[in-house]
């Protein structure tokens, strides 16, 4: 049995490292082959133009644009996604306060966790529709229509450049707190309840709790959900195709890189132009990543 053991692991993991290889490394790699191209995508034919395209894309005024609007979707984003989901899972199973019984959570907690988490069985593109709807620039949209009870509006949310990106990462947001609720909750359940009952005898309010025993005992789970958040704010590209005009309007107001590549690669048959932005895209989402589990670090807290 012994020396059968590898020949058996070998045999195990073969066929998922070929499809991995196949399918995830190999078109990693053709990216990077084409973006040394001026491949258009159709034709067969191509030529090597070296790293013309990433010169190309320093001057790229729409790219930059894009690339700015994703560091805006990213230092927003995960930060009130992670802090919205933490301070309600936090308030669904300590917020009721301390009684005879112990800690509890707020009355109904199952019902709110069931609400927080209906936006997770639809898929995006559903999303985007029902929030075009909720936003239109009429008095007949949602949000105007309660607007214009108060003598406020019509805004025009999707229309307006200074207004557009923002409703974008708003429904981003309200898509994802529900995942990452249930994701703190958890996390939160598995917490013995001695810890925030001793909190409470010792004089800690809710937010001193919050601050001082919630977040550190959490924070293994805070810098997982942090990481894939950023990953998430990098790839917004079936909200912003559906919801905004054009897409990226108006005036290119949520231009983001992954509407740039699918744009170039399908629209103006550049493919090797896409593929260099979809490589810049690829190292920027390592970096990040990198960067975001480095500042996050902190010594793991035992309980």
């Amino acid at each position: 049995m012994k020396y059968g053991r590898y020949p058996f692991v070998v045999g195990f993991l073969a066929p998922g490292l070929i499809l991995y290889v196949l399918f995830v490394l190999s078109p990693f790699a053709q990216a990077f082959h084409y973006s040394l191209t001026d491949w258009t995508g159709i034709t067969p034919e191509f030529e090597y133009v070296g790293l013309q395209n990433f010169e190309q894309l320093l001057n790229d005024s729409i790219f930059l644009r894009a690339l700015r609007n994703n560091a805006m979707v990213l230092v927003f984003v995960p930060a009130v996604t992670v802090f919205l989901a933490l301070l309600f899972a936090f308030l669904l199973n300590v917020g009721g306060g301390a009684t005879s019984a112990g800690v509890k959570g707020i009355r109904g907690s199952g019902f709110y966790k069931l609400v927080f988490f209906m936006p997770q069985v639809l898929a995006i593109p559903v999303i985007a529709v029902i929030w075009s709807v909720i936003f239109e620039p009429t008095s007949r949209g949602l949000v105007n229509s309660a607007l214009g009870q108060v003598g406020i509006g019509p805004l025009g949310f999707l229309s307006d450049p200074a207004l557009a990106l923002w409703c974008v990462m708003w429904v981003l947001v309200w898509g994802s707190v529900g995942f990452y609720l249930v994701l703190f909750n958890a996390a939160i359940s598995s917490v013995p309840r001695e810890i925030f009952e001793a909190a409470v005898i010792d004089g800690a309010g809710r937010a001193a709790t919050f601050r001082k025993v919630t977040l550190p005992l959490l924070w293994d789970t805070v810098q997982t959900s942090w990481v894939y958040l950023a990953i998430l704010a990098l790839d917004i590209y079936a909200l912003v195709a559906v919801m905004t005009a054009g897409p990226g309007g108006p005036d290119n107001a949520t231009q983001v890189m992954s509407l740039q590549i699918a744009q170039n690669g399908f629209n103006f048959g550049r493919a090797g132009y896409a593929s260099a932005m979809g490589v810049v895209l690829f190292f920027l989402t390592m970096v990040i990543a990198v960067i975001m589990l480095r500042i996050s670090r902190r010594d793991r807290i035992e309980f």
